[in-house]
């Protein structure tokens, strides 16, 4: 089933400007890369894909499930760009929280936990409580929590911000595992170069509209003759953009 946003638009109050104005976007199979500057609406946009927030106009489903049904929330799943460590819980418990919320009963949510941390190479920290957690071993929990329910969406909100090169290594490789299982993983990001490699598509995303949305090597293809290879991504970026904002 396809997630699709169609006629989008949402304000985040009355009187503010339209964070997305009759945006139109269907989320492409395999693992897709979100780009834009701050301020572009990725957030937004992922919020709600997620079923987080609903449209003040047009309508966001998949298939034939509206975003605000309970259905497609144990379809989709959604990691938030900030993921708040729960006082008291380990990160076993955090995560088969997460899944409980999502419909699971507590004991198929606590073997889930297990093997989502155990994915996310957090399964040696699986019983420290989640306030001691670094943030990059916080983020790999969010990452957790997300996988926990076996969604057939995966929206990811700056999920490497605070990890470290290993770390980052081990991200790529669990979002390649995802993919290989016909997971549709959607990851926004800051860093133009992030992922670049592995992605299959990419969306740029500048004030609202969608700049380009296509494979990842006709986004590349955007990058002047002569830019060496570490410099592709972001010279694609550029020239597709205009320089609007940094990534």
């Amino acid at each position: 089933m396809s997630l699709e946003l169609d006629a989008v638009s949402y304000a985040y109050g009355r009187r503010e400007r339209r964070i997305l104005d009759g945006l139109t976007y269907t989320v492409p199979d395999g693992f897709t890369i979100l780009l834009g500057p701050n301020g572009a609406g990725k957030t937004t946009l992922l919020r709600l894909a997620a079923g987080a927030t609903r449209p003040d106009r047009g309508t966001v489903r998949l298939g034939e499930l509206p975003s605000h049904t309970a259905a497609y929330r144990t379809r989709v799943a959604w990691m938030p760009q900030h993921v708040t460590a729960m006082t008291g819980l380990t990160a076993r418990e955090q995560v088969a929280y997460t899944g409980w919320l999502k419909g699971m009963n507590r004991r198929a949510s606590w073997e889930a936990a297990a093997s989502a941390l155990a994915q996310v190479r957090m399964a040696e920290h699986a019983d420290v409580k989640t306030k001691r957690l670094s943030g990059g071993q916080l983020r790999r929990v969010g990452v957790a929590s997300a996988l926990v329910h076996g969604a057939e969406v995966l929206l990811l909100d700056e999920p490497t911000a605070g990890m470290d090169p290993t770390q980052r290594r081990v991200f790529r490789d669990l979002v390649i595992g995802l993919v290989s299982r016909e997971v549709r993983v959607l990851l926004s990001t800051h860093d133009v170069a992030d992922l670049a490699e592995e992605a299959d598509h990419v969306t740029a995303l500048i004030a609202g509209s969608i700049a380009f949305s296509g494979t990842a090597g006709a986004f590349l293809d955007h990058a002047p003759e002569g830019v060496p290879e570490a410099r592709r991504a972001e010279a694609a970026y550029t020239a597709l953009t205009g320089g609007v904002g940094a990534v």
